[in-house]
């Protein structure tokens, strides 16, 4: 679900274009960074099955990034976060607050969609939930181009940028979509979780940055 997290990061920048959206794409995808951070540490772990090139998912041991209770927790962290560092003097802002809270809070909803039930509600021991559109291929991808491609015409549907820097989001949404199209069809097995760990960290700082490249003109134009 890459492309859906960086989809819901961008349509909720809509509603906040002062803030950079690159905050809220990074905040869409904060629960895989700890993730892939963890498994790197070995607090959790992923598996690649024998038959993925067949099925294209790998099975995950998540209680601390991806339960439902620390996924609340992490939001209500991160938005309080995002309220001491975007008030105004004197006063507070709440509105960078919720919605750098809803975004990362997304990041569970969209992956309850297409998990099978391994995603705990309260730890490593508790009932597990996931709806398993992953078993239904055509249909998760379906529904995560839609989140991408909404969130990239909520995003870009009056932006306060430049032409180029639009176009360069939305090559960025659209590479972001097809690499993730590839990754759940065509790509051959990686060698080892520790691979998918780095190669995942360093996608998601990389698709950050650019995305708050291409929104730092927003800000600039938007506090002038």
């Amino acid at each position: 679900m890459f492309a859906g997290h960086v989809g819901a990061g961008l349509a909720i920048s809509r509603a906040d274009r002062s803030m950079n959206p690159g905050v809220l794409v990074f905040a869409a995808m904060l629960t895989d960074f700890l993730l892939w951070s963890f498994v790197l540490l070995g607090w959790e772990s992923v598996s690649i099955p024998a038959d993925y090139a067949a099925s294209h998912q790998m099975h995950f041991t998540f209680p601390y990034s991806h339960s439902m209770a620390a996924s609340v927790a992490l939001s209500l962290t991160a938005a309080a976060i995002a309220y001491l560092w975007y008030r105004a003097p004197g006063r507070g802002n709440m509105r960078p607050a919720v919605l750098v809270g809803a975004a990362v809070l997304s990041h569970w909803l969209l992956d309850a969609l297409v998990h099978v039930p391994e995603i705990p509600l309260a730890g490593g021991t508790s009932h597990k939930v996931g709806l398993g559109l992953w078993q239904h291929m055509a249909l998760a991808l379906g529904i995560e181009s839609l989140v991408l491609l909404a969130g990239l015409w909520m995003y870009l549907a009056g932006a306060p940028t430049s032409g180029g820097r639009k176009w360069g989001m939305g090559i960025l949404g659209l590479f972001v979509l097809g690499s993730t199209v590839a990754g759940m069809t065509v790509a051959p097995a990686p060698p080892s979780a520790a691979t998918v760990a780095v190669s995942s960290l360093i996608t998601i700082v990389v698709v950050t940055a650019l995305a708050s490249w291409f929104g730092a003109v927003q800000t600039a134009q938007r506090s002038s």
